[in-house]
């Protein structure tokens, strides 16, 4: 059997238990808080097909990929200048470890205070949760190239294009693809809880709605939204991966 066709049975059958188990409290519990899973689906539907409700998921999907293109792109520069020097390295590392340890409320709360724009306010707590970590991976990703290898490629004399498509690239990119499946999660958690004060449109703020309404059902359909986003987006980042590291073995490539 196929690799990829058994992997996605052995995810479905999970799924189809989970929601099983889903099922089974619902025919236990009242539907204020489990709903049927049929109920579930129709909602999710709903909100896939009404233009005025995925409208929310669209501008929740545009808030996590400004967020993470801004920290993909800081944390980038960070992480070559720290590969340059040592001395910065030792004077950066600290401080983005002390911020990675803080968590998104408290970013929420700093960003509420300093700051007026929605927008601006979403933006700043995205960069600042998912910063951290692109800087490290991205560091380590630099720091993974073999010196031998570099300086085997630099006996050849190669052009820039060349030492960046043949050495730079397959040597990089899996660790940034690997940093952009990581923080895609991280920051899919994070904006729900950044949109949960004083945003007026997104996933976060309809939860909101869904929780002051005590509607389960449409609590759950709008967190799949999300998640489906995140798989969607996940997904797409696998073929980009299969496609950039074609010449390595299937064994060694995300599947």
């Amino acid at each position: 059997m196929n690799v990829r066709i058994k992997r996605f049975l052995q995810a479905s059958a999970g799924m189809v238990v989970l929601a099983a188990g889903w099922q089974l409290l619902s025919m236990t519990f009242p539907p204020f808080l489990f709903p049927p899973v049929l109920d579930i689906l129709k909602r999710t539907i709903e909100i896939l097909v009404t233009g005025s409700l995925f409208i929310d998921v669209l501008l929740t999907a545009m808030r996590i990929f400004i967020g993470l293109f801004g920290a993909f792109i800081i944390g980038a520069g960070i992480a070559l200048l720290m590969a340059r020097s040592q001395s910065l390295e030792n004077y950066i590392s600290p401080v983005l470890t002390f911020f990675q340890g803080i968590p998104a409320l408290s970013w929420v709360v700093f960003a509420i205070i300093w700051f007026q724009g929605t927008e601006f306010r979403i933006g700043f707590i995205m960069v600042m949760t998912t910063l951290p970590a692109f800087t490290f991976q991205i560091l380590d990703a630099i720091r993974s190239m073999s010196k031998d290898l570099f300086e085997m490629t630099m006996s050849f004399r190669p052009s820039r294009w060349t030492m960046f498509r043949f050495l730079i690239v397959p040597t990089i990119v899996p660790g940034i693809l690997t940093a952009w499946k990581v923080n895609l999660g991280n920051a899919a958690r994070v904006v729900v809880v950044a949109e949960l004060v004083g945003a007026t449109g997104g996933v976060g703020y309809e939860l909101l709605r869904q929780q002051q309404l005590f509607d389960m059902a449409g609590a759950m359909a709008w967190t799949l939204q999300l998640v489906l986003f995140v798989l969607v987006v996940q997904q797409t980042i696998n073929v980009i991966e299969a496609w950039a590291l074609s010449y390595r073995p299937v064994s060694e490539r995300s599947i």
